[in-house]
């Protein structure tokens, strides 16, 4: 009976240790990403992580304002994806970013949307809505690209009123898809995979600041490796091509 107690014991004690190893191979990275990436990103995590079984990757999804601010503030992250460049430039020049490992990942471009069903309007008659919505210029880099539009035309001022600000470019599309605004500008990739809501026109890119997704590796990053080695499979060809299916544009 002694030899049998014994005998469990050591397996369980077998089992422990493995499972200890098992758990100290895996690691987890915490990738923060512009609202917008959100379809693309949970779509690469999901084949990342089969090929990769030792690596977990948790997705933080936000407006880029919003996600730097959290960075600056010692939030930890390994790679930070942004919807603009100057909240990324400010993690640089904070010395946040790993300098050899930062880039302009992706494209895109703006669209005015309506709720699907709902008379197509277009930019230069806005001023017949009564709600239209855009992301917080100071934290969402689409509401900043939207509202450089609106100026561009000579319609923020007018409009000012009217406007809906969103914490997210997701939330735009959710306001408009359910109809709680007349119309809101979103980015392209966002409305293309909507049921509910329809877009109306293709915004310039001459009204605003192009729009480019730099992605970077953070200095302090504790799994740097597996975090370096994340990053050079979003600028593969397998990633690029699920970036393009969502209609994003690559380098």
């Amino acid at each position: 009976m002694r030899r049998i107690m014994l005998a469990c014991m050591l397996i369980f004690m077998m089992l422990a240790g493995c499972s200890s190893a098992s758990g100290e191979a895996e690691q987890s990275l915490t990738v923060s990403a512009a609202a917008s990436l959100g379809d693309a990103m949970d779509e690469i995590k999901t084949f990342y992580e089969e090929a990769n079984p030792e690596v977990s990757l948790s997705l933080n999804f936000g407006g880029s304002g919003t996600l730097q601010k959290q960075i600056s503030q010692g939030a930890p992250v390994d790679l930070f994806i942004s919807a603009a460049e100057d909240r990324f430039q400010i993690l640089l020049d904070e010395g946040r970013m790993d300098d050899s490992a930062h880039t302009e990942l992706l494209g895109n471009s703006l669209v005015l949307i309506v709720p699907e069903g709902n008379e197509e309007i277009a930019m230069d008659e806005l001023d017949h809505v009564d709600t239209l919505s855009i992301g917080t210029p100071s934290t969402v880099p689409a509401g900043m690209y939207a509202k450089e539009a609106l100026k561009s035309l000579g319609q923020f001022e007018t409009l000012e009123g009217n406007i809906v600000y969103a914490k997210d470019v997701r939330q735009v599309l959710s306001y408009v898809e359910t109809g709680n605004v007349d119309a809101g500008i979103v980015y392209r990739t966002d409305a293309v995979g909507s049921e509910k809501a329809t877009i109306t026109e293709e915004i310039s890119p001459s009204l605003h600041t192009q729009i480019n997704y730099p992605a970077g590796v953070l200095k302090d990053s504790q799994n740097h490796e597996a975090a370096m080695d994340f990053y050079k499979f979003l600028q593969s060809e397998a990633a690029l091509k699920v970036f393009e299916d969502h209609g994003f544009t690559t380098q």
